[in-house]
């Protein structure tokens, strides 16, 4: 069924993203996943992050991210969304872990505070996490980055179920 096939293509096209629209992106998300790897053994953890525009942004507690990146600073991170209708975005970012200190590190606290400031104020107060653990702040510097984006509604989604559907009751008759 050729024309099926076609509609099929036409609904999920995969859409390169415009450096525009990756960086809106990276703004409005709030989680990334850093993938590292060290002899033979590959990692990946979802992170908090803030982005300026050619680097994310991460404090968090020493730990096995932070021991694999020192030992290998090349390190992937992904970031995605997941729409209703089918449709989702993803960018991926090839890097370079470089740990900060001084102003640095609260530059990184800065980036982080006035972001999450613009959110809901539920959590604060609480104990983080980790306590007695070294904090450790980072920026993954960008080499590379790509994003991709399909977009689908609910009507598409609807329309293709009914195309299925149809496709297969016309089977069933032959």
């Amino acid at each position: 069924m050729p024309g099926a096939r076609r509609a099929w293509e036409n609904w999920a096209v995969i859409q390169v993203m415009s450096r525009a629209e990756i960086d809106d992106f990276m703004h409005e998300q709030v989680v990334g996943r850093i993938g590292c790897h060290v002899d033979d053994r590959i990692y990946v953890v979802p992170v908090i992050y803030a982005w300026d525009g050619t680097c994310a942004y991460v404090y968090t507690i020493e730990g096995q991210k932070v021991s694999m990146m020192r030992a290998n600073p090349a390190v992937c991170f992904e970031v995605d969304e997941y729409l209703s209708g089918g449709g989702w975005r993803s960018v991926i970012i090839q890097g370079t872990y470089e740990e900060l200190a001084g102003e640095d590190a609260g530059l990184t606290l800065k980036l982080l505070a006035d972001r999450f400031a613009r959110r809901s104020s539920t959590g604060r107060g609480q104990r983080p996490r980790g306590e007695g653990r070294v904090p450790v702040a980072f920026r993954i510097r960008t080499s590379e980055i790509t994003g991709r984006k399909v977009e689908r509604s609910l009507q598409a989604g609807a329309q293709r179920s009914l195309g299925t559907f149809l496709l297969g009751r016309r089977a069933r008759r032959t």
